[in-house]
């Protein structure tokens, strides 16, 4: 199929952005399915890119500036780009780390795809009709690119996929049928449970900064919040934590997060694992009961119309450690929230900070890892942020 633009709506495009709204659309020339290829031309004829179609907002995901086919070759290509650049990283092909994302949507030119690998696991999520409709083609290219790294693609988009599509996906494996889901992460092994857990199956986003919360571990009384597989938790425990309590509002985390620290540190009654809602456990908790705490909960803003709510979240959230860590303490708390810009979250954190009455120094200013790019020309791919405060 073939799309022509409105007049003067192709500047972003030669700055290379790689989205497409529908209401820069002039017309559509020999209209396709749902998730099928469009060739792009300006209103005066010009070609200009290349992607899957879809009905929404974002009428156009770009694959391709150059007016070239997307075949087996394409494919092959940006997934072997995508490996060069985690080998130059230094995040795959490691004895000590086997945890990585190989493909980070636009942040990979290849908006609507991510890919995390697990061991010799790949677990693959589409976002978008057309990477769905892509999934056995972009499967095989796997086989070739990364050879015996990997055994098994297992497919997980039953809830990433627009629900209008009417698609009716179920996760599955494309390739292999994996037993062993052990995966290492900078020496350390985890559980990844990629046929129920949440996104790909772990976190893979906060691997740096776990490493740097090892760091500030030695000695103190850790409090990990929205848990989930107790990330943070074991390289506190490999840091020289005093103590951790790990705590998530679902009895699974907690569970998983429990045998995580077991398979690192077997015996080992430093830790312990809390089913409870987090407003609640720090409402109820004792005041400077912890001296290192972590804030790291799911994302409070998955769309702009709830932006307001989420920054009242995160003050509110905030507010209530400020109120509670011990004085010389440090606290981690993140944000998720795409919706929510670095300037938003740092001024929800300040307003707690103010509120509490607490005297506050940033140490650390945090993002995504490097296996988590973010394509110039696509700020917006910028996720996730962080800091790293010392309450006095």
């Amino acid at each position: 199929m073939n799309i022509y633009l409105k007049r003067g709506k192709d500047e972003s495009l030669k700055r290379f952005h790689p989205w497409i709204y529908s209401g820069a659309i002039q017309r559509i020339e020999d209209q396709a399915g749902e998730g099928a290829l469009a060739r792009v031309f300006t209103s005066d004829g010009d070609y200009i890119a290349t992607g899957h179609w879809q009905i929404g907002t974002i009428a156009v995901r770009v694959l391709t500036f150059d007016d070239e086919p997307i075949d087996d070759v394409f494919w092959c290509h940006r997934l072997q780009v995508a490996l060069d650049m985690r080998r130059a990283i230094g995040v795959a092909d490691r004895t000590d780390n086997n945890t990585y994302r190989l493909v980070h949507g636009e942040g990979d030119n290849l908006p609507g795809l991510v890919i995390d690998v697990y061991g010799q696991t790949a677990v693959m999520q589409a976002h978008s009709v057309g990477m769905h409709c892509s999934r056995q083609q972009i499967a095989e290219a796997m086989r070739v690119v990364m050879g015996d790294r990997i055994n098994n693609i297992y497919y997980k988009s039953e809830t990433t996929l627009p629900f209008k599509a009417g698609l009716g996906q179920e996760n599955t494996f494309l390739l292999g049928d994996a037993v062993d889901n052990i995966a290492v992460e900078n020496g350390l092994r985890f559980h990844i449970d990629w046929l129920r857990g949440q996104k790909t199956g772990f976190f893979v986003d906060q691997r740096d900064n776990r490493s740097l919360l090892e760091h500030y571990a030695p000695g103190r009384d850790v409090l990990n919040m929205f848990c989930y597989t107790g990330g943070f938790s074991v390289y506190a425990m490999r840091g020289g934590a005093r103590c951790v309590h790990s705590v998530d509002s679902s009895g699974k985390a907690v569970d998983l997060a429990s045998a995580n620290v077991s398979m690192n540190f077997p015996d080992d009654d430093r830790h312990q694992a809390i089913a409870e809602d987090a407003f609640r456990y720090l409402q109820q908790m004792e005041e400077g009961q912890y001296d290192l705490i972590i804030l790291d909960p799911p994302a409070f803003a998955k769309h702009k119309d709830a932006l307001r709510n989420a920054l009242k979240g995160y003050t509110r959230l905030n507010a209530a450690t400020f109120a509670k860590i011990r004085p010389g303490g440090v606290l981690f708390t993140f944000s998720c929230s795409q919706a929510v810009s670095k300037d938003q979250f740092r001024m929800a954190v300040f307003t707690a900070a103010a509120m509490s009455g607490r005297k506050v120094s940033i140490l650390h200013q945090l993002h995504q890892p490097a296996d988590h790019p973010i394509n110039i020309y696509h700020p917006e791919g910028e996720y996730l942020k962080g800091l790293v405060l010392y309450v006095e």
